[in-house]
Formats: C-alpha cells, structure tokens, sequence
C-alpha cells in the first residue's frame, strides 16, 4: 500500500513510524506548519515533522490540506491510502476521495465512544475503566465512519493522559499496519457505528482545566490525571496559580478547599466527599516538587484554603 501520512501530534509518531517500518510505502507527509512556542517565540516544527525528518521521508508543512500546496501535494502523491493521526482537520469528500483504496483514520478510543478532539483525557474524566483505539474508513463526519479494527486497553490506577495517551498511541501503529495489510489483501469486513451508543470527546475548555473543591476527592483526583503531565489541573493558593501533576483520595473530610493535614510527608486538602494529597505540584514560577516540600516552603495554616 503507498500511504500518505497526516498527523501533528506526538502521538501520531508511533503510526509513522510503524507504517515506515512496515511493508508499505510513506510515499507524503503532511503536517501542519512551524508555529511560534515558547517565551521567545521561536517556530517550532510539529513532532510529526521533526521524525519524518529523522525517519527521511517526502515532507510538506502547510496549514491545510484542504486546499494549495497541501492538497496538490496529496494528489500527486497518488495514494493509495490516506492515513489520518491526530491531525485535527475535518477533510472534505475531495481529499478524502484521493485515497485509491480507502482513506483510514487512528481514533484513541472504542467508537462510537468518545468521538472528537480529546478522547484520552474524556476517557479519564469519565472514569471508564476500559478504552482502546480504534481505526476506521474516514466518512466526512466526526470520527462517525465504518470501523475496519479494533483493540481495547485497560486504563491503569497509576495512568495519567499522558502514559495512557502514549501506550494507546503504540497500540495505534501496530493496529494501523494490521489495517493496511488487511485493506491490501482484502481481507477487513467494515462495520457500521452504531449512532445511539455515541458518546462524545469534545476539547476540554480552559475552565476544565480548573479544579473544583466541590467536587467528590475521585473526580477531583481524575481531573489531576486527566490533565497531567500537560497542562496540568491547577488551583490557586495565596492569590497564586498551582498546578497539581498527582494526587490521591483520602478519607478525610472537610469545607471543601480548606487544609486538613499539613506534615513533612502530606498536605491534604478537603474535597466535596472527602479529601486529597496532594503529591505532585508546580507552584507559579517554581520548578515542580512534592507537596511535602510546597508545604515546609509555603507552611500553609490549617485554616486557609485552595481554590
């Protein structure tokens, strides 16, 4: 199969590589173009451009593929099939329909759940115990074609977006080979989503980001996961923006926000059911560090608060 790649994210490399790596040929690849990061503003390359550069395979960088340079690229690459990972760009039927055989897209959950932008992240906010990837015959919908694979993956007590985000993104490649070796030989039996199971993953908005003291200790300790390493759940302090990486419930109970526990080994912080250790936090301009150390440094009194 001669496969155009297109993908930003940094999960999407795993699929690269695995197609690169694999029988079948990366004739493209598109990616979005370097965008100012940083403090000092410099354009920065996506990780997708960075490994097909390593990896030495036919590059574009463009702001779409919809139309100019990223389009005409595409057709005349001459693809048997698309391949779409995390790249955050709804394609019309046009360049859909360059795929000589059929244009796949690598979704990080099991359609029909959690179709859209953030699928990882939902996954732990929802608090599912299962999830999986998922790959499918792109339609011109949200994430609504027919599913050709699929494999399911347990999210792990000690996951956060992060780790889970990255084992499901291996996952991806390996089943996204599995795809294309069963599109070449003909050998995948597509099957339709069922709509009524549909649940969706939109983007998390900045005010998700925010933790809410209100809330039980489990979905504030999910929020904590959902949102670590980046870009973290954050709180404030003393008028002063925290980023919590981890945390843990506690039994304790409390007014939700205030400190129930401050030692050399813990600060717990009352939840709506419960409370929270805090483990792992970034305080505003700091380098990150336990919640022990924010303590000794910060030594918070038992009747202030977080939030």
């Amino acid at each position: 199969m001669r496969a155009a790649f297109l993908g930003n994210a940094p999960w999407s490399v795993p699929s690269l590589e695995a197609v690169a790596d694999s029988s079948h040929e990366v004739a493209m690849v598109i990616t979005r173009d370097p965008r100012p990061a940083g403090r000092g503003g410099r354009l920065r390359p996506t990780a997708v451009a960075d490994a097909a550069r390593r990896l030495g395979l036919p590059l574009v960088e463009t702001a779409t593929a919809r139309e100019g340079q990223g389009f005409e690229s595409l057709r005349q690459a001459a693809p048997d099939s698309l391949v779409v990972v995390a790249y955050g760009e709804i394609l019309p039927r046009e360049v859909l329909g360059l795929a000589a055989v059929a244009p796949v897209n690598v979704h990080l959950s099991l359609l029909p759940g959690l179709r859209g932008a953030d699928p990882v992240r939902r996954a732990m906010l929802d608090g599912l115990e299962t999830t999986g990837v998922t790959t499918m015959r792109m339609d011109e919908g949200l994430d609504t074609g027919p599913i050709l694979l699929q494999a399911e993956e347990p999210i792990r007590d000690d996951d956060d977006a992060g780790s889970l985000g990255a084992r499901l993104a291996g996952i991806g490649g390996r089943l996204l080979v599995q795809t294309l070796d069963g599109l070449e030989m003909g050998t995948l039996e597509e099957r339709p989503q069922d709509d009524r199971a549909a649940t969706l993953a939109p983007k998390l908005k900045p005010d998700e980001e925010w933790i809410d003291w209100s809330e039980p200790a489990e979905a504030v300790v999910r929020r904590v996961r959902a949102l670590a390493p980046d870009p973290g759940a954050r709180t404030r302090f003393r008028g002063r923006v925290m980023k919590v990486l981890l945390a843990t419930p506690t039994p304790e109970g409390g007014t939700p926000g205030s400190i129930l526990e401050v030692s050399r080994d813990r600060l717990v912080v009352a939840a709506g059911q419960g409370s929270v250790a805090l483990e792992l936090v970034v305080p505003e301009g700091r380098k990150q560090m336990s919640g022990a150390e924010f303590a000794r440094g910060r030594r918070p009194e038992p009747d202030e608060r977080f939030g």
